[in-house]
């Protein structure tokens, strides 16, 4: 499947429709991490807990209804305060529901000159490019991820989404961090990265127009493809540079997030129920 090539609509309308994909109007690529299998077969995760998805700005008053109507009282906004204000997408605020700004990115990591360096690994494509970026996003996002897995420590029956623009890369690697507490399958793990192929597919207009404002991408649009993709051996090969750099998942939330033995027990208790 070409990266660069529009998906067939049909095709697209058809996985949308369909779990783990939700439909929030306005909103783009969201799905629920739940009925997903444990390696071992014995549980699933949660339904109706965990969402992931891309930018909320767009949401409308139907897609606010629809994030109460699923549970949803938190959200987690992974952006940083440059992209935001350069993008003028604010979320806005949805009654009954708690917009926690918790940014992986701080401004200073938004420079210019950091992001020159970033859009350049990104335009490569190439696995290893994907791996130093991602490298990065482990080492700034402590604190954000931090606070997501305190909720579900702590709120196990609050249903809560997590977000960044597209919701792919600081998304994709906060919920293979849940998965993988939760003790999903690397192949699992990697089929839900793989799936923002689709779930992105009806904002690549607004985001390919972004993308060329900036001269590496508007020069090639090869290069904003490589930005976009989503394949399953990049977080195949993500998982292993977690276990190989960072010593494993829980090694990272106990350095980087400060949780405990006990704390992490709790959170995988809550990621999980007994499969039907």
């Amino acid at each position: 499947m070409s990266e660069l090539a529009p998906l067939d609509p049909e095709l697209v309308a058809d996985v949308l429709s369909k779990h783990p994909f939700v439909t929030i109007d306005g909103v783009y690529n969201v799905r629920d991490l739940g009925r997903i299998p444990t390696a071992d077969g014995q549980h699933v995760t949660r339904s109706s807990f965990i969402f992931r998805g891309g930018e909320l700005p767009g949401v409308t008053q139907l897609g606010e209804e629809q994030l109460r109507a699923l549970g949803v009282t938190t959200i987690f906004d992974l952006r940083s305060d440059t992209e935001i204000a350069k993008y003028d997408a604010a979320t806005p605020k949805i009654k009954g529901i708690t917009v926690l700004h918790t940014p992986v990115f701080t401004k200073e990591d938004y420079s210019p000159e950091r992001m020159a360096q970033r859009f350049q690994l990104y335009a490569s494509g190439t696995t290893e490019a994907f791996m130093q970026l991602y490298s990065e996003i482990l080492d700034a996002g402590g604190p954000a991820f931090g606070s997501i897995l305190r909720h579900v420590r702590d709120s196990p029956n609050v249903g809560f989404l997590f977000h960044c623009t597209a919701g792919k890369d600081r998304t994709g690697i906060a919920a293979a961090l849940l998965l993988l507490l939760a003790g999903v399958s690397n192949d699992a793990i990697s089929a839900d990265y793989s799936l923002t192929r689709i779930g992105r597919e009806p904002m690549r207009p607004i985001i390919l127009s972004r993308l060329a404002r900036e001269p590496i991408f508007a020069s090639d649009p090869t290069a904003a493809h490589n930005m976009l993709s989503s394949r399953e051996e990049t977080m195949g090969a993500f998982i292993t540079m977690l276990d190989e750099r960072y010593g494993g998942v829980k090694e990272y939330v106990q350095r980087k997030c400060g949780f405990t033995d006990q704390d992490i027990t709790t959170i995988r208790e809550n990621l999980l129920v007994p499969k039907p």
